[in-house]
């Protein structure tokens, strides 16, 4: 079927994403998106504990869909390890993204921003991941973006929809219903793996230096950020802005 335009096929999704697409199959979600929302797609990851479901997912169905990931210097060595492996295993079209200042010039300008509560974290959150995605989308000139999140992830994600839009953009989430059971079932069926760290007790993973793991916390929503919040802002970004 033709790609619709960009009002056609925001028609369309709205009318059908709480009813047809609940019905479907990830796969099918993704394939319904590949044909029905605009180009260029893409996908990002945090290459974290069960990021290969999505990786699989999409290069499945379209093996050079680029893959960005934002960098900010101070992943797990495991993490970038990870990175490596299904790079290779995957065949993944990698395009890496990072923040214009260094982190040691970041670091000398502004301390461990990080450490500075709500405050610090959401500036070092903009500098070393809001504006490298927001430079990718833009350079990639992007018109869907694929994203793992599931409800079952946190309190914050429970409502998370099949597919939302914000001005020429789209942004889908396949796996927006799946439960860790179901990312067990399909990481098994297709011989693919969890992020080393997970089998330590780490079920959610970003920067070393605001990562825990669960056996260093009180609840899962204390595993990123000290529990001052879970989301890094990539996904509260106004992801329809544009230059």
């Amino acid at each position: 079927m033709a790609e619709l335009s960009e009002q056609g096929s925001r028609r369309a999704a709205m009318k059908i994403c709480h009813s047809a697409l609940g019905e479907m199959s990830a796969e099918e979600r993704v394939a319904w998106a590949l044909e029905k929302l605009p180009a260029n797609h893409i996908v990002s990851s945090s290459f974290g504990a069960q990021s290969a479901v999505m990786l699989h997912l999409l290069s499945s169905q379209i093996p050079d869909i680029p893959v960005v990931v934002v960098d900010t210097g101070y992943l797990f060595p495991e993490t970038y390890r990870f990175i490596d492996e299904l790079t290779d295993s995957l065949n993944l079209n990698l395009q890496v993204f990072r923040a214009e200042t260094s982190t040691a010039w970041q670091e000398a300008r502004h301390g461990k921003r990080w450490e500075n509560g709500l405050t610090g974290l959401d500036a070092y959150n903009l500098d070393n991941k809001v504006q490298p995605m927001e430079r990718a989308l833009e350079s990639l000139q992007v018109g869907t973006w694929f994203a793992g999140l599931r409800r079952s992830q946190s309190r914050g994600r429970a409502t998370t929809p099949f597919i939302e839009s914000s001005g020429e953009r789209w942004k889908v989430y396949p796996i927006a219903d799946w439960s860790d059971r179901d990312v067990y079932k399909y990481l098994s069926k297709h011989g693919l793996p969890y992020h080393p760290l997970w089998e330590k007790g780490y079920v959610s993973i970003g920067d070393a230096h605001t990562t825990r793991s669960l056996a260093d916390v009180a609840s899962l929503e204390d595993v990123r950020f000290d529990g001052l919040k879970r989301e890094c802002g990539l996904h509260e970004m106004d992801f329809g802005k544009t230059a």
